[in-house]
């Protein structure tokens, strides 16, 4: 087996604006796995936020045995983005030997298209309702909050878009004063969940606070052995599968938030169709679909995944799976 990994750009439609900064392109590292003539195809997004990088990816990849496994994968790499590429590959790369589709290998139903969200960057208030207002016709918009004065970008991304459901993500931006006093303003414009509203490891007075609506863990939560660092703080979990380190974590997360009483949302960094691929299987009875990656971009995989009103599709066999 040879396992090959190129880093690849992709121009984004506009500039992505979050707390943390704005990036005008999706950095993307695509792993190959070639085994017996076939290949399996993987993708990963470093993640600056978690101490990752294009390079310190590469070369954890680069420095796995020709022979992995699954199962090895798990005692070689710790989750995050280089596991995932390469765990995700590996599902790929299985279905393509056995002529089967990943979720029959699971073993569960072929994933059926998901509504997700549309995300609207960080901007001011009047360039938000007027993204807003372009995307009115979306049944949900994310909102990229997460400064002090976000009070007139919410009034005007609900003016905007008057009939859309709206979940907000303040990417760690918040105090839990600016929360507090933001949470029935949140309530009366019509939002029905939080993301991340406190910084990661900061986050106890979510477990002292009132939460009356939804409080989603994102920065919080990785993978299984993070969740019980949650208990009391957070209603819901974001799986995504570069937290998780692949499909094969995130399917364990995705149960064990389940028996834990936690909601589901199912989130992705900005990367291409290859990426959120998989996640679709994990998308399947989530409370909240958020696999807006490759609408984000000016440029795509070569067969990529489907957007319609119905939502986002399964995979073709030629993307992935």
């Amino acid at each position: 087996m040879t396992i090959a990994v190129t880093q690849d750009v992709f121009q984004l439609a506009e500039v992505f604006t979050i707390s943390r900064g704005s990036r005008t392109q999706a950095k993307v590292l695509t792993v190959k796995i070639e085994r017996d003539g076939v290949v399996g195809w993987g993708e990963c997004v470093p993640y600056a936020r978690y101490d990752e990088t294009m390079d310190s990816v590469t070369d954890q990849i680069a420095g796995l045995p020709a022979d992995v496994t699954r199962d090895g994968l798990y005692d070689l790499l710790e989750a995050g983005a280089a596991r995932n590429a390469v765990d995700c590959a590996l599902w790929d790369h299985e279905a393509k030997i056995t002529g089967k589709r990943v979720w029959d290998l699971i073993g569960v139903p072929a994933p059926a298209p998901c509504i997700t969200a549309f995300t609207l960057s960080l901007d001011t208030p009047e360039n938000m309702r007027a993204a807003a207002a372009k995307h009115a016709d979306r049944p949900l918009l994310k909102i990229k909050l997460g400064t002090p004065d976000d009070m007139a970008r919410l009034e005007a991304v609900r003016e905007g878009a008057p009939k859309s459901t709206i979940i907000v993500d303040a990417n760690e931006g918040w105090t839990a004063e600016v929360y507090t006093d933001l949470a029935p303003h949140l309530i009366r414009l019509g939002v029905t969940m939080v993301e991340q509203p406190m910084p990661a490891g900061r986050d106890d007075m979510l477990g002292e606070i009132a939460r009356p609506l939804p409080v989603c863990a994102d920065e919080s939560c990785h993978d299984t052995a993070t969740l019980a660092g949650l208990k009391g703080k957070y209603d819901m979990v974001n799986i995504k599968l570069d937290k998780t380190g692949g499909l094969t974590e995130a399917l364990r997360l995705n149960d064990a938030a389940r028996a834990e009483g936690y909601k589901v949302m199912v989130g992705c960094m900005v990367g291409s169709s290859l990426a959120m691929a998989p996640a679709t299987i994990v998308a399947q009875g989530a409370e909240v679909v958020d696999l807006d990656g490759p609408l984000l971009l000016a440029e795509d995989r070569d067969e990529p995944l489907i957007f319609d009103d119905a939502g986002v599709h399964a995979p073709s066999r030629n993307l992935w799976g």
